[in-house]
């Protein structure tokens, strides 16, 4: 088949520019896309008259031919006709003979090409926000299952205060559901509809975009024909999202290895998501959170990439934009397998309680008690601080952790000790005493389970 534009041009293509400006060892994956808005296109085209019924239909029935060769491993496809788009059209000539090449009356690779992108980030962007549903869902059976566990909190990665394991699997949670939500508002941008705007002019053609856009389910039609071929806002927007989602996982993964160590022994992974060590016999490695915090990178570079291509593109299209899709297929294909393996990996894991006594000795996890205890006895809370801050002083000076102290070694400290300091003090209350709204009492997280319950079928 000769290039599209070979009318201009009296030398054929050089075989090096051919392999460095072809996108089909990557472009492929939008087949489906490509020849769903050309059948719409095809329908739109007979239903204004612009070509007969009779055409559209010889049209339709040859993309359908296409699509079963490509889900069949049975479509050739060749380099030199560069992209998707032209080894559809050269093979639907090939079925079809002359008539194929009615097909792209009012129609640009320019506008098809944003079609194809948009249908297809549409579709994974749901299959995106399904995943983060099921770790969603996931985190929460576990939060059910661990409310009565508690684990230091830390703050700087020292032990700060008691918390229940649920909450803090809830805090994962809450970053997921605003990925989820950052997700569905970029949805909206996607999901407008750019075909007719042809080159970047419109077409002279009477054509019906609304018919199309109703065709492929698009929710809105794009306004301005120079902006709909040079827009890759959508793109961006989508990477940025997927990047902060990437951020999670990966705070979440660092976790994950830190607590599955001998020195934090909060986690066990199951042997299904561990890898071993090729000289360590005894090695049980977490590498499923290993991977997925290294491959947030990459999804960073995506997002960068794409900033990067767009940074000095005068209107309108430029082939620049070509470079859009190996970022964007790769941003889709990581993040897909990061949530699945994520999933699978807490789905089988093992979380481990602490056992109190052991809690009770390190990190004075309990000293802003003390000090709200002080404050109930009427100590400004500055002050409370510091008589605290003097206590745990003393405490580690004697070798002691806070319910080991005396009362008669706490009222040298200050006579506002009382014996009811020890209840005051004691893990399970000062986790109970939190019954503020968001906060790790088990009441308040019990409130925050059923909420989520309710957010999560929307």
């Amino acid at each position: 088949m000769k290039k599209p534009w070979s009318g201009r041009f009296k030398q054929s293509t050089d075989r090096l520019m051919e392999a460095f400006s072809a996108s089909i060892a990557y472009d492929s994956k939008l087949y489906a896309h490509d020849i769903a808005g050309s059948i719409a296109h095809a329908k739109m085209l007979a239903h204004t008259g612009i070509i007969r019924p009779g055409e559209a239909n010889k049209i339709v029935s040859g993309l359908e031919k296409i699509r079963k060769e490509f889900e069949t491993g049975r479509f050739e496809f060749r380099q030199s006709l560069e992209d998707i788009h032209m080894n559809i059209e050269s093979r639907l000539a090939e079925l079809i003979g002359p008539v194929a090449g009615k097909l792209h009356t009012a129609r640009s690779r320019n506008d098809q090409v944003c079609l194809d992108i948009r249908l297809y980030l549409r579709a994974e962007v749901g299959e995106i926000r399904a995943a983060i549903l099921e770790l969603e869902k996931t985190l929460l059976d576990l939060a059910v299952k661990h409310i009565d566990f508690i684990v230091p909190g830390y703050t700087h990665l020292q032990r700060a205060q008691p918390v229940s394991l649920a909450h803090h699997l809830l805090a994962h949670l809450e970053m997921l559901e605003r990925d989820r939500g950052r997700l569905a508002d970029a949805l909206k941008r996607i999901d407008v509809m750019p075909l007719g705007s042809a080159a970047l002019a419109g077409t002279n053609f009477p054509i019906d975009r609304a018919y199309t856009a109703k065709l492929l389910g698009f929710a809105k039609i794009s306004n301005n024909s120079i902006d709909a071929v040079s827009d890759r806002d959508f793109l961006i927007e989508f990477t940025a999202a997927a990047a902060a989602l990437m951020m999670h996982l990966s705070r979440f993964a660092e976790e994950v290895v830190l607590w599955s160590s001998s020195e934090f022994g909060f986690i066990e992974l199951s042997d299904a998501f561990s890898t071993g060590s090729s000289i360590m016999p005894q090695k049980k490695n977490p590498d499923p959170a290993e991977l997925v915090r290294g491959k947030t990178g990459r999804v960073y570079g995506n997002l960068v990439s794409l900033l990067t291509m767009m940074k000095s593109l005068p209107l309108a299209y430029n082939r620049d934009l070509q470079e859009d899709k190996e970022p964007l297929f790769d941003t889709v294909d990581t993040v897909k397998m990061c949530l699945a393996v994520f999933t699978g990996m807490l789905q089988t894991a093992t979380f481990k309680q602490v056992p109190l006594d052991k809690l009770r000795q390190s990190g004075f996890l309990t000293a802003t008690d003390m000090a709200d205890y002080l404050v109930g006895k009427g100590l400004p809370f500055r002050e409370a601080h510091g008589v605290t801050g003097r206590t745990v002083a003393y405490c580690l000076e004697e070798n002691k952790h806070l319910e080991q102290i005396t009362l008669g070694e706490l009222r040298k400290i200050s006579s506002r000790f009382e014996k009811d300091i020890f209840d005051y003090i004691a893990l399970e209350k000062s986790v109970d005493r939190k019954d503020v709204l968001g906060g790790t009492s088990r009441k308040r997280i019990r409130q925050q389970i059923a909420r989520l319950r309710r957010a999560l079928v929307k």
